[in-house]
């Protein structure tokens, strides 16, 4: 056996001031049908590139089988002159590419600073059921997959909203090289490091689809427990394609952890500036930029458009010190942020502003499970009175976020 030919895409403008985010993509589909909308989502903040699985998209059909481990020192070349020049480097990988998450994680943790397993597990299946998976395909070809995966990989009702993306994607699985799709069967079938999660100590933010078949979210949550610097996110409305799914959620979870991560807290790097001999016109820019990101280009364009001389001055003191200064420390992630804000206006009955911040929360990667558990708690806190009328703006918010993606 021998590391396997990868071949590295570049998936957003190629920016040596940023971070770099390598990110790969799971058995049977290509790097980018499955990550460039969420790429563009985190391109303001990392240079991302990508590699597609031997036989798959642009990478060469692997000659003879590979380990997963083997598959990840492939994958962990082709950043290794970035990471040895001291550029901070993270990894985000798809099922099979999370897997190899957790194997980099193992033995090249120290050429990552975080690493994400995305719809992904500690083991996946079982050995025979890869082996004749890989002889099947083998003999068949890949073909023979598309209507199972089609089945496995999205969630209710995305194929009939989304036929082009997921087209896109199968196209992906219907031309592999059947041979390289079987050696990676293999390699999965000798994937188990359930019980090395213990020895990683770089941070692991493990991400799954809610509606994820393949690897449910107890496999997530089994990650998170096991490693002793991981957290587990689960994405409503998302299957086993959560960057394809869900890019913009995908894309807030990686941004605040790594970030967070890269700064020692948990939240974006913006926060830093905070920290140092800020002026008010960075501090004006920042909290701009997170406002955009949190509330929507279209929500902040609105809301430029409508200043006047009477109001101008109190948009810039929300962009300052409500985005600026407190959205940007280092302390909470973007989420915990969300789940405290939609608890204060339930409070003061801010319904139009809980509309709002309801969509903000989704954009920050708080799941509707998780929302309804924060409107539960402000019945017993704030009231019921409070907390019934809180639903009906919830759910009606819900609805138009969901309406416009």
């Amino acid at each position: 056996m021998t590391a396997p030919n990868i071949v590295a895409v570049q998936l957003t403008e190629a920016d040596q001031t940023k971070p770099l985010l390598l990110v790969g993509p799971g058995l049977g589909t290509g790097v980018e049908a499955l990550w460039t909308l969420c790429a563009n989502e985190l391109a303001a903040d990392f240079e991302v590139i990508g590699y597609d699985l031997p036989g798959h998209g642009r990478s060469p059909a692997s000659t003879e089988e590979f380990t997963l481990e083997e598959l990840g020192d492939s994958a962990a070349a082709i950043i290794a002159e970035q990471a040895a020049a001291g550029r901070q480097v993270f990894f985000a990988g798809v099922s099979v590419s999370g897997a190899v998450a957790l194997e980099l994680a193992l033995k090249h943790g120290d050429k990552f600073a975080a690493v994400a397993p995305i719809c992904s597990a500690a083991k996946l299946g079982t050995p025979e059921a890869w082996k004749e998976r890989g002889e099947l395909v083998a003999k068949a070809g890949t073909p023979t997959m598309v209507t199972g995966s089609a089945e496995r990989w999205f969630a209710p009702g995305f194929i009939e909203k989304h036929p082009e993306r997921t087209t896109n994607l199968l196209h992906t699985l219907q031309n592999a090289d059947r041979f390289a799709y079987a050696h990676v069967c293999n390699g999965l079938a000798g994937y188990d490091v359930r019980d090395r999660l213990g020895e990683i100590s770089i941070p692991v933010v493990a991400m799954g689809g809610a509606a994820d078949p393949v690897c449910p979210p107890e496999d997530i949550d089994f990650i998170a427990k096991n490693v002793p610097n991981g957290v587990g996110i689960i994405i409503d409305d998302a299957a086993h394609q959560a960057p394809l799914e869900k890019p913009e959620e995908t894309a807030a979870a990686l941004r605040d952890h790594f970030l967070g991560a890269a700064n020692g807290g948990g939240a974006s790097k913006d926060g830093a500036a905070q920290n140092g001999a800020a002026t008010l016109q960075e501090v004006f820019d920042n909290g701009m930029k997170v406002r955009r990101e949190v509330l929507s280009d279209a929500h902040v364009d609105r809301a430029n458009a409508n200043k006047d001389e009477f109001s101008e001055d109190f948009q810039d003191l929300i962009s300052k010190y409500a985005w600026g200064t407190i959205w940007t420390r280092p302390g909470l992630d973007r989420r915990m942020r969300s789940a405290v804000t939609l608890t204060a206006m339930v409070a003061g009955g801010y319904w139009e502003e809980l509309a709002m911040h309801v969509k903000a929360a989704r954009r920050n990667g708080v799941t509707v499970e998780e929302i309804k558990e924060i409107l539960l708690q402000t019945a017993i806190y704030c009231s019921v009175p409070a907390a019934n009328v809180a639903f009906k703006t919830v759910k009606e918010a819900l609805a138009e976020y969901d309406a416009e993606q």
